[in-house]
């Protein structure tokens, strides 16, 4: 391995309420399956720097970066390298003008969750999703992202491919996270960097580079990269 493995999508018990996640237990687990570092992006927040700090000097064999996912009227977003939660960032026009000033790095979260359910648009009295990843390319919240996640531990195979397919329409990369609230499945979806990542400064540059891709099948031993990965038994059926 040249660089970092980062899972890019965590909840813990130091700030998602809907999280089993103990943070000691993240690292712990991380370690076993080799993971060299993790994205925590607690729900509309961040880690204080009082338990940060702590946290990283006790644990200077993994890279922390302290991520937020943040709630948006366009879906959830990753954004890593904010200073803080800020008012009005549930717009995501504001967030995108944040991230800029801040030189942050935003991901649209798991894009395409449950669109392909035939009963999740009929609840809303919509139409079934049958947009192209040409035609999805188009959508607004895909225009003011950096990248897309097109690994999700929560999503089906088909929701996650469909996802790569419109990242590589946009020309975007594609970045991989757990999603995980407890000590399962941590790792299972991460992404690979170009270079050992050496502090949140560093890995800033290594997003805005796009200096990463997403893989697969860490703790199984057996890391693909999914960029190049072919479609799922059920996309093909």
């Amino acid at each position: 391995m040249a660089g970092s493995i980062v899972d890019m999508h965590l909840h813990t018990t130091r700030g998602a309420s809907d999280s089993m996640l103990d943070p000691e237990d993240l690292i712990a687990e991380a370690n076993r399956i080799g993971l060299t570092g993790v994205n925590i992006t607690e729900h509309d927040r961040m880690w204080e720097a009082w338990d940060l700090d702590p946290f990283r000097k006790a644990h200077p064999e993994t890279f922390v970066s302290n991520g937020m996912e943040v709630s948006t009227d366009m879906g959830h977003i990753l954004a890593v390298g904010l200073r803080g939660y800020e008012g009005g960032i549930r717009r995501l026009e504001r967030l995108r003008e944040v991230a800029d000033q801040q030189g942050a790095f935003l991901i649209v979260a798991h894009p395409f969750r449950h669109f392909f359910d035939p009963v999740h648009f009929k609840r809303q009295g919509k139409e079934p999703f049958t947009l192209t990843p040409e035609e999805a390319a188009k959508l607004p919240v895909f225009q003011m992202v950096d990248a897309v996640e097109v690994l999700n531990g929560c999503n089906t195979p088909r929701e996650n491919y469909f996802a790569l397919q419109v990242a590589k329409v946009l020309g975007k990369p594609g970045t991989g996270g757990s999603d995980a609230h407890s000590n399962q499945g941590i790792g299972y979806f991460s992404a690979e960097f170009d270079e050992v990542i050496e502090n949140p400064q560093h890995f800033l540059r290594l997003l805005h580079r796009g200096a990463f891709h997403p893989v697969r099948g860490l703790p199984q031993g057996e890391l693909e990269n999914f960029w190049d990965a072919p479609p799922p038994e059920e996309v093909l059926a």
